[in-house]
């Protein structure tokens, strides 16, 4: 499985500790799902929003959406319910997911390629359970 930070946020980590670059820390992060494999540079075709009920899911920022990552381990998972609207037609085969700092256009923060496929057709939801979308900095 293929997972890593967007070339926006290794750029704006980089020159926010060694050249006094300002990142701006959003108050809400937004999720995406995908049918195509996301890159470092934020392309991986997104699941479309006309007619189908999809939209990113925005998600805050805080410990109870995602509890603080402690020790030596480097991972962070989500301790709540991360659920999508019911679809109101098909999604198609969900391979990827990222993470953005807008609801729609914005930053790519960082992106993965889910576990295994998922389709999603009328009437499904999509859903990350509690502790099963996790981010690994190694």
């Amino acid at each position: 499985m293929a997972s890593g930070f967007s070339d926006y946020l290794e750029n704006a980590l980089l020159n926010n500790h060694f050249n006094a670059g300002t990142l701006t820390i959003p108050a809400s992060i937004h999720l995406s799902l995908h049918t195509a494999s996301v890159t470092d540079a934020g392309t991986g075709a997104e699941v479309s929003t006309t007619g189908t009920a999809y939209a990113r899911l925005a998600v805050v920022r805080n410990t109870t959406n995602f509890p603080t990552a402690t020790g030596t381990t480097g991972v962070i998972s989500n301790g709540t319910l991360l659920q999508w609207a019911v679809a109101t037609a098909s999604w198609g085969t969900l391979t990827a997911f990222g993470i953005w700092d807008a609801t729609t256009a914005g930053n790519l923060l960082y992106w993965g390629d889910l576990t295994a496929t998922k389709v999603i057709d009328n009437g499904d939801r999509f859903e990350f359970p509690i502790g099963n979308l996790t981010i690994t900095l190694a």
